[in-house]
C-alpha cells in the first residue's frame, strides 16, 4: 500500500515539473518575443543593432590584456593506448594510498 501511494506521489510530482517547464519555456519565448518588438517598434531595428555592438564577453573568454581570445579553448592531442597506460600507472604507483599498501604488504 505505501509502495502505490509513493508511485502515486512521484508521478504527481512528475506532471508538476514537465507542466512546469513547459510553463517556463512559452513564458521564456513570449518574453523574448515581447522585449525585441518592443525595442523594435520603439527606435526601429537601430535598437537591435546597438545592442548587438555592445556585446560583453564572459570574463574567461578574455585574455589578461581584455582582447577577445580567438583560438579554441579545449586541444586535445591522441594519446596512444600504451602511453595513457603508463601514465595512469605512475599517477596510480604515485599516490599516497599505494605507498601505504606496498609498506603493509
Amino acid at each position: 500500500m505505501l509502495h502505490l501511494l509513493y508511485i502515486l506521489a512521484f508521478t504527481i510530482l512528475a506532471f508538476i515539473a514537465v507542466a512546469n517547464l513547459i510553463r517556463n519555456l512559452v513564458m521564456f519565448s513570449f518574453d523574448i518575443d515581447r522585449t525585441y518588438s518592443r525595442s523594435s517598434m520603439a527606435q526601429g531595428n537601430s535598437a537591435y543593432m546597438s545592442s548587438r555592438k555592445q556585446f560583453i564577453p564572459h570574463p574567461e573568454l578574455l585574455d589578461s590584456s581584455g582582447n577577445l581570445i580567438k583560438e579554441p579553448l579545449l586541444v586535445m592531442r591522441s594519446v596512444n593506448v600504451e602511453d595513457a597506460r603508463q601514465q595512469l600507472d605512475a599517477l596510480y604507483e604515485a599516490s599516497p594510498g599505494q605507498k601505504r599498501e606496498k609498506e603493509e604488504g
